[in-house]
């Protein structure tokens, strides 16, 4: 009965921390949507991947640098995001999310309101999770 009821509470906690960490990865992901709106590029720089692909709805794909120099310059202005029904899968260091975004976005100066369905693939290097690629569709 020991090693039943030992097994048992092993499953549990091997259950709530993977529990934990979806939830802890898809704070991370709200944070660097936040970040976006308050074009905190330091934290931006630290959430994403040095190899980032960032696709947007229209086909127009962005770097790392390219998407941080677009919000320094003020060409990309990202002004509310907000995620529904966000789902995260991790596989060992590997991650994705999906949602539908509400993003009221200004592109050169033209302001937007979209509804996109998103992916975004996340890897985990440390104890941090980055974001590797991203794509939107409308």
């Amino acid at each position: 009965m020991k090693k039943l009821l030992v097994i048992v509470l092993l499953l549990a906690a091997v259950v709530a921390g993977a529990q934990t960490e979806e939830t802890k990865l898809a704070t991370t992901i709200k944070e660097f949507h936040q970040a976006l709106v308050n074009r905190n590029t330091v934290s931006i720089n630290q959430q994403t991947d040095k190899v980032l692909s960032y696709g947007h709805s229209n086909g127009w794909v962005e770097t790392k640098n390219e998407l941080i120099k677009n919000l320094e310059t003020g060409y990309m202005k990202y002004n509310s995001y907000n995620e529904d029904s966000l789902q995260v899968v991790i596989n060992g260091n590997v991650a994705y999310a999906r949602f539908v975004a509400d993003i009221t976005a200004t592109l050169n100066g033209k302001e937007g309101n979209f509804r996109l369905k998103v992916l975004e693939v996340w890897v985990k290097k440390g104890k941090r999770w980055l974001l590797f690629a991203r794509q939107a569709v409308k």
